[in-house]
């Protein structure tokens, strides 16, 4: 099977909104064993519309688009793939009730052009939004699979998920299954090339790597007659796959390392408190964003002056004088300090120069130490980052989360 993706909206061919449902649209049918030839962007324009989806019937068995299903007069996606594919509209009785509930609910009024998001096209299936007004759309014409989704991506996710993968596997004669080796410490050049060999007589599963904010996946896919003989052929793939990265390979799971960390830290009982000065917060706020993070994160404090360095944390102020507050002799007291106040079992600490000014010659813009406290022993990382102000704070931040799954690992509580 072969798809395409057509993203509708001015929107985003003025760059105002960051196209976000073609990446995960992407990835998605990845996972699923579709094989994506095509993306467009078209603007809210009937005629280029017409002419995009002429040529997606031509080429493609599977046209997926989105955006475009809103109340207004430029939301004109559903109308236009039904114009393309004549096939009339009619008002759906059942999701005029809806809109209805919808709006009665949260006790808004529904405005008149509101009922233009219950005009359905003859004979599609409609794919129930949870999360908003707009129904989505699957249409089989000529052999041919339409399936329209809303623009926002909170709405868009949950109906691919619950709608339109299902429906996928349904009609797909093979079973697919995919299974994501994901790792940190290495970089995506020296993993694949670790790997190479087994990269190049793939066929099925087949292994396809990707780069992530200092994470390095390895997206393994398998085709078959069943799960369980997918999952087998998957399997003997990582394990060969695993005897070149399985020191760099933190999971396989679909979870994020923040979230591996804060399962690893409940597990073993220990709790957590963070200095950040560079980061403004950031390592804070991704391990908070962590279900269960409760129980183990108990205090986070940005220490951006020296005078908060010294009253918050106990830094010694000549020390600052002498090594700088960007420096490893006083990542590693802040680390402490915040220990010590907090008394948790792990204290974390991070100060950098993010710029883009304040960087000299010995200690240059993107220079950040890292210093992790745990079992009586100071562990210190120092990085040289790149990029603007906010990539070095993000990387730096994440840069915390490898150092700290690293050093639990070292210290086999994993």
């Amino acid at each position: 099977m072969i798809a395409e993706i057509i993203c509708v909206g001015t929107e985003l061919l003025l760059g105002d909104i960051l196209n976000t449902n073609a990446q995960y649209l992407s990835a998605r049918l990845a996972d699923l064993g579709v094989s994506l030839y095509y993306q467009t962007v078209v603007g809210d324009n009937e005629d280029r519309l017409i002419q995009t989806i002429n040529n997606a019937k031509e080429r493609s068995d599977l046209i997926i688009l989105s955006g475009g299903l809103g109340p207004t007069s430029d939301d004109i996606t559903k109308e236009t793939v039904a114009k393309a594919l004549n096939l009339p509209l009619s008002l759906n009785d059942d999701q005029a009730k809806k809109l209805e509930q919808f709006f009665l609910y949260r006790n808004i009024p529904m405005a008149n052009n509101n009922l233009k998001q219950a005009f359905m096209p003859d004979g599609a299936i409609i794919l129930d939004n949870n999360n908003g007004t707009a129904a989505g759309i699957l249409i089989e014409s000529s052999r041919k699979i339409f399936i329209i989704l809303p623009g926002p991506p909170n709405e868009l996710v949950p109906m691919f998920e619950e709608s339109v993968v299902p429906y996928l596997r349904r009609n797909s004669n093979d079973c697919i299954v995919s299974r994501t080796l994901k790792l940190i410490g290495i970089g995506e050049s020296s993993a694949a090339e670790l790997v190479q060999s087994i990269i190049d007589k793939q066929t099925n599963p087949s292994i396809a790597p990707y780069a992530k904010l200092s994470e390095v996946h390895f997206r393994i896919t398998a085709r078959s007659t069943s799960i369980e003989q997918a999952q087998h052929l998957i399997t003997a793939t990582e394990v060969e796959m695993r005897k070149q990265l399985d020191k760099y390979i933190y999971t396989t799971e679909e979870k994020e390392l923040e979230e591996i960390i804060v399962e690893i830290l409940s597990k073993n009982n220990n709790t957590i408190a963070i200095a950040e000065s560079c980061t403004g917060g950031l390592l804070s706020s991704t391990l908070i964003n962590c279900s269960g993070v409760s129980e183990v994160f108990k205090e986070g404090l940005i220490t951006y002056s020296n005078e908060s360095k010294v009253r918050e944390l106990g830094v010694d102020k000549n020390v600052i004088d002498l090594y700088g507050a960007v420096s490893k002799q006083v990542v590693e007291q802040m680390a402490i300090g915040i220990k010590n106040r907090a008394k948790t079992d792990i204290g974390i600490a991070i100060s950098g120069i993010a710029g883009p000014t304040g960087g000299t010659e010995e200690k240059p813009v993107g220079l950040v130490y890292i210093a992790i406290t745990y079992k009586n022993e100071t562990f210190i990382k120092k990085l040289q980052l790149s990029g603007n102000r906010m990539k070095i704070r993000t990387s730096a931040a994440k840069q915390g989360l490898v150092f700290l799954y690293q050093v639990l690992k070292e210290s086999d509580d994993l």
